[in-house]
């Protein structure tokens, strides 16, 4: 459709005395193949506009949570913080009340790392970048891995779908190092390029092999759904020394 082959028709050992296909039967071969073209695409597109609406059914549902765990949880964790902190100071305070108030700043820690992981207040309201700045940050502090951020994207934000698929996308991949790469050092790299950004996620762990995780629940699957509703490509791979992402959108 649109120029864009989807399929191949065959036809062959015609029935009758005559082998030769007439004018008649190549009209009713063309007008089986475009309504099957039709029927081809139409699926697509509803596939697509199917994990599309999930998609973006989890991101709202991702933004009203971080929002909630914000405004909500976080100012009522704070003003208890603040009353404990107005009487630590009496003589008579045992000293469990102090470690209430050590609990409470580590309760405050996690709601606020849980909103950031949820929805990253930073990706709506400062771009990709910015959002991946934090995350590789907040990654090294938890984990101690070496990692080597560069953006090669322009002064021109992206587009706000084709950002939060490559946050995701590198999001998703940290997770996956820290859990079961064992790496030591960890590069990520987004280039702006000829109608097309990429996001590139290397590391020096011990690798995997691709097929045997493929349902692993390690977040390869959903890597490529994210990335085909954007028509994009997603490339993966690994060895012994190490593994590589690459996950590619076409601009518009």
């Amino acid at each position: 459709m649109g120029g864009t082959p989807i399929g191949i028709a065959f036809a062959h050992d015609r029935r009758g005395r005559d082998p030769r296909f007439t004018n008649a039967d190549l009209r009713l071969a063309e007008h089986f193949a475009q309504r099957a073209a039709v029927a081809v695409d139409l699926s697509r597109r509803v596939q697509r506009d199917s994990l599309r609406r999930v998609i973006e059914g989890q991101e709202s549902e991702r933004r009203r949570l971080a929002r909630e765990l914000h405004d909500e949880t976080g100012q009522a964790l704070t003003s208890v913080l603040l009353g404990l902190r107005s009487v630590e100071g009496a003589a008579d305070v045992p000293a469990a009340i102090a470690e209430l108030r050590e609990l409470v700043v580590a309760t405050l820690q996690d709601v606020r790392r849980l909103a950031v992981e949820l929805r990253p207040k930073a990706l709506d309201d400062f771009g990709l970048v910015p959002a991946l700045e934090r995350l590789i940050d907040t990654f090294r502090e938890a984990t101690g891995i070496s990692v080597e951020f560069e953006a090669r994207l322009g002064g021109e934000r992206l587009p706000s779908e084709v950002e939060t698929t490559l946050y995701r996308i590198v999001q998703e991949s940290l997770t996956n190092i820290a859990k079961h790469a064992g790496a030591r050092r960890v590069s990520v790299l987004l280039l702006r390029k000829q109608g097309a950004v990429s996001a590139l996620v290397e590391d020096d762990g011990h690798g995997f092999d691709p097929a045997e995780r493929a349902r692993g629940g390690i977040g390869l699957d959903g890597m490529r759904e994210r990335l085909t509703l954007l028509e994009g490509r997603f490339e993966i791979e690994s060895s012994r020394t190490g593994t590589s992402i690459v996950a590619e959108v076409p601009l518009p």
